[in-house]
């Protein structure tokens, strides 16, 4: 059912690589519409949504912040998320609540890195896109080399929607191909001007045109059946087909422009509107909870955040409406919780609202125990939503308070870091003693460190980073017997299994078969084996760490009339694979990424030695207009420090990112 209110709701993330201009593009949707009265600037340290220390010191989005803005009758709810990989978790929770998102292109460099794993985590979760191609005022800028590298790397069908007016410099405006009007901005202008097309671009838009009414007529019946009677398609149905083609994912709707000098802006604020859906256009969640401001409520918490003035949980409602004073239901953990106060968040600054109805974004004060991933619903009508995942941590390090009337301070403190971001794991080493924190990346484990020397006035130590090694076996055994038998006195414990273990394909973790025939192990004692499998999968021969890539069938088995238990045989499965583990050939893995370094033309030589010494693999090199980048797969554990280096070899003028690229055999003697 179709509602006016949240016909009139657009909730969307701003999804991008590092730098391409994500927060600068947030700062003017935020001027444009008068949710601020001045433009706020990421090199200034003045952005709204980069609004903790460490993001205005590092110069990049480090926590997905939270705005509000209206346009053109609209509500937008709108969330600024990381563009760094070490915080993909960030955009993950973001993802799994919006309905829509911009994904912003750096017009000289096209699709990068971490521009395809955003992309790719939209793609899981469904969420329609618009493109918007920023910086066209760069040197070197080109929008069909940038349109042409979402095509090929992003695999999906671009269509541009305009047509920049200008190059580099001289960049001032662009030429809407749908309504077939320029929109120009003069220097230091706010707003645009509407006027024709200029004679000089009057025949390249008609072509253009042309190009994207036959692109969409391909793609949409709609359109080709008007397409084919009258020859060309109306403004109104290209605009309505663009919008079916988006929701559908389709295909991509893209813009241009350059948010710096607020030229492009207006038009991206109006395909939001146009293209993006509304919570209403979106399927039921769960396949059952319609978005109904008069449904029974149900939200989703997607992140914690604790302030100085309180804890704030942050929820996309669903359906219903809540009010402040309520009392709602955490499905997750069976509490009762009452909703104190209700804010609309702008980053670090909050109003509050009384109620909150489906499609916000919101807020909420009060629930004190709610993680993020917790369902939130009415006490009458219990829901339990999908959670947002959360990746697992890859790189760890020790942390220890300096003094020792500290370390209960620093233990509250950790709790609360792992709270707020899932991705951070806390642990205890049963060996060492040491508390272990462990993170996505050695940068998200030094931004969290330095929150606990800021925030909470710690003063800590920290060890080297170390990696999370994987084990896996590269020749399994062949029939396996073991036997378990306990007699304590009373019911005993019996049961014998049989097992044959083999690797697993390339990417895939366990996998569990049963060939027994003719009853001898019951169904109920085959679930047991292969928990116990599960069970021993947490530490393998070589160094104690996780198992993975292990294919376990169970090929025959015993049971006795009074022991046997699906107990007995959990146990018999558990110590059953540790016993094949250890007969097995098995290889240990270390975690690799895909690294992009892009630096000076003649720094290239010094830099492939240096990732060769790092046991980096080179697979791509390219050289545009001086710049080289050179793409390789490296080692995780190479690239520890790797930022001080490559500064120092290209006299600070050399970049890297990277991406997560699975584990890889690591050489013997790597580690202990």
């Amino acid at each position: 059912m179709r509602t006016h209110l949240t016909d009139r709701v657009r909730n969307l993330g701003i999804l991008a690589h590092v730098d391409a201009g994500k927060t600068t593009v947030t700062e003017r949707f935020l001027y444009l519409t008068g949710a601020t009265h001045k433009r706020g600037e990421v090199h200034d340290g003045t952005t709204v949504t980069d609004f903790d220390p460490q993001e205005r010191d590092r110069g990049i989005t480090i926590f997905a912040a939270a705005v509000s803005c209206d346009w053109a009758g609209h509500r937008i709810n709108l969330i600024d998320t990381p563009g760094h990989v070490d915080f993909s978790d960030e955009v993950e929770r973001s993802l799994r609540v919006l309905d829509g998102a911009v994904a912003v292109f750096d017009a000289v460099a096209g699709v990068e890195p971490q521009s395809e794993t955003v992309w790719r985590q939209a793609d899981r979760h469904g969420v329609p896109r618009i493109a918007f191609v920023n910086k066209l005022d760069r040197a070197g800028a080109e929008l069909d080399t940038a349109v042409e590298s979402i095509r090929t790397r992003l695999g999906t069908v671009p269509l541009p929607v305009q047509l920049p007016i200008g190059r580099e410099d001289g960049f001032t405006g662009v030429v809407d191909l749908v309504a077939m009007r320029a929109y120009v901005w003069a220097d230091g202008a706010d707003t645009y001007t509407d006027r024709p097309v200029p004679g000089d671009l009057l025949e390249e838009a008609r072509h253009r045109r042309r190009r994207l009414e036959e692109s969409v007529a391909e793609l949409h019946p709609g359109a080709l059946e008007e397409f084919c009677g009258e020859g060309s398609l109306s403004a109104e149905t290209l605009t309505g087909a663009l919008r079916d083609l988006t929701l559908t994912g389709e295909a991509v709707v893209v813009l241009c422009g350059s948010a710096y000098r607020n030229r492009g802006v207006e038009p991206l604020l109006d395909a939001v509107v146009s293209y993006l859906p509304a919570p209403s256009d979106m399927p039921p969640v769960r396949g059952e909870v319609p978005a109904d401001p008069e449904a029974p409520f149900t939200a989703l918490a997607f992140k914690v955040s604790a302030t100085a003035t309180g804890r704030m949980t942050y929820v996309r409602v669903y359906a219903g409406t809540i009010g402040k004073g309520d009392t709602v239901l955490d499905a997750v953990s069976g509490r009762t919780e009452r909703i104190a106060r209700i804010l609309r968040v702008q980053a670090d600054r909050a109003t509050e609202v009384d109620v909150a109805r489906a499609g916000d974004i919101v807020a909420v004060v009060g629930p004190k125990g709610a993680r993020a991933g917790a369902t939130l619903c009415a006490p009458g009508a219990p829901i339990v939503l999908e959670p947002p995942t959360t990746a697992d941590p890859v790189v760890s390090v020790a942390v220890e308070a300096r003094r020792s009337t500290d370390t209960g301070r620093l233990a509250t403190a950790l709790a609360r870091l792992s709270e707020e971001d899932p991705s951070l794991v806390v642990r205890s080493d049963p060996e060492t003693g040491q508390t272990v924190l462990s993170g996505l990346g050695e940068l998200h484990l030094e931004v969290a460190v330095e929150k606990l020397r800021r925030d909470r006035g710690l003063e800590v130590t920290v060890g080297r980073p170390q990696v999370a090694y994987r084990e896996t076996v590269a020749k399994g055994v062949t029939g396996l017997l073991y036997r378990h038998v306990k007699q304590d006195g009373g019911a005993g414990q019996f049961a014998h299994v049989v097992i044959d273990v083999a690797p697993l394909d390339e990417g895939e973790e366990f996998a569990f078969t049963s060939a027994v025939t003719g009853g001898r192990v019951p169904q109920e004692y085959v679930r047991a084996v292969e928990a116990g499998c599960r069970d021993a999968l947490v530490e393998g021969p070589l160094g104690g760490h996780p198992v993975t890539g292990v294919r376990v069938t169970l090929t025959d088995g015993a049971t006795h009339p009074k022991d046997s238990s699906e107990m007995a045989f959990r146990t018999a499965g558990r110590f059953a694979l540790r016993e094949a583990l250890r007969a097995s050939a098995m290889t240990l893995l270390e975690p690799v990424t895909d690294v992009t370094v892009t630096v000076p033309a003649e720094s290239v030589g010094s830099v492939l030695g240096d990732l060769a010494a790092r046991r980096g693999r080179v697979t791509d090199q390219t050289t545009r207009s001086g710049t080289a980048a050179v793409e390789a797969t490296v080692p995780l554990a190479e690239l520890f420090g790797y930022a001080s280096r490559l500064r120092g070899r290209t006299q600070g003028r050399g970049t890297f990112t990277t991406r997560p690229a699975g584990y890889a055999p690591a050489p013997r003697g790597q580690v202990d």
